[in-house]
């Protein structure tokens, strides 16, 4: 069921950039930033107002260190990251970056057991299992007939680290506060960095962003930030529950898979080396089984 629900998470992930882009495309990036941040604190409070004495969704809370209050900072980073890789590499080559990056970083976690991770070690069949899937990413990567730009492809395989870590991070912080209260607080956190930064470097412009928000659908307004609040609790509950390389390549299958089926459905175009790097990661994370 965890397995299922990482590959969901990452279909969900797709979805949620089509909404984020229409928002940006009629305000700003900033913008859009801005209104999923307080969309996801919103919906967040409500659940928890509406499900007082739930502990699956208001669980005891212990104390936390005061470090662990901030991972919507590394959301912010990780857009900042893909903004410049999409726009000179295209978001083919981003998005195969971005997967190499979160299941290079899965690896690393479950080897070192940083950030809190549970160690694993690596096994035969683990590591069969690795080699089929970092050979569909080099399937996306390689026969897609676009351009890699080095250094903007590095960008997107930064962005896919600084996920994994974030993930982890927010999954720490939700053991000891709950689910929902660490995916409210990030978006908490997200939600004041971005004013920070989008107000101090350009204040007229947000607010004249901010003015055209009315012509903009209710869904694409709403969207993105409910289905953040979803991806945060789902990645807190299931990341310390199966090993990192898994729950990495399985999400980042689930975009890419989710991504093509879009492309075809909205811009009738078709990526076959996307289809086929996606299956091949599912494949071996087949193999390796429960391990």
């Amino acid at each position: 069921m965890d397995r299922a629900i990482a590959f969901l998470t990452g279909a969900i992930i797709s979805v949620m950039v089509i909404f984020n882009t229409e928002l940006g495309a009629a305000t700003s990036n900033s913008v859009s930033i801005l209104i999923n941040q307080a969309v996801g604190i919103i919906f967040l409070s409500s659940v928890m107002l509406a499900l007082p004495k739930d502990t699956r969704v208001n669980p005891p809370r212990e104390k936390a260190p005061w470090y662990m209050w901030f991972g919507g900072l590394f959301g912010l980073m990780v857009i900042t990251c893909n903004y410049y890789s999409v726009r000179e590499t295209g978001a083919t080559i981003a998005m195969g970056a971005a997967v190499l990056g979160q299941c290079l970083a899965g690896l690393v976690l479950d080897i070192t057991g940083w950030m809190w991770m549970r160690k694993r070690a690596i096994s035969t069949r683990r590591a069969i299992s690795i080699m089929v899937v970092a050979a569909g990413i080099a399937v996306m990567l390689l026969f897609t007939g676009e351009v890699i730009n080095p250094l903007y492809a590095l960008l997107g395989i930064a962005a896919g680290i600084i996920t994994m870590v974030q993930m982890a991070y927010n999954s720490r912080f939700a053991a000891a506060k709950g689910a929902f209260f660490s995916a409210r607080q990030n978006v908490v956190s997200g939600l004041i960095g971005i004013a920070l930064f989008a107000f101090r470097a350009d204040a007229s412009g947000t607010f004249d962003a901010l003015s055209h928000l009315g012509a903009v659908p209710f869904y694409a307004v709403v969207g993105g930030g409910i289905l953040a609040c979803f991806v945060v609790v789902a990645s807190n509950t299931i990341i310390p529950r199966i090993p990192g390389a898994d729950s990495s390549a399985l999400m980042s299958a689930g975009q890419v898979m989710a991504a093509a089926a879009l492309d075809w459905a909205i811009y009738s175009r078709l990526y076959p080396a996307l289809i086929i790097g996606s299956v091949m990661m599912v494949i071996g994370i087949a193999i390796s089984g429960r391990e």
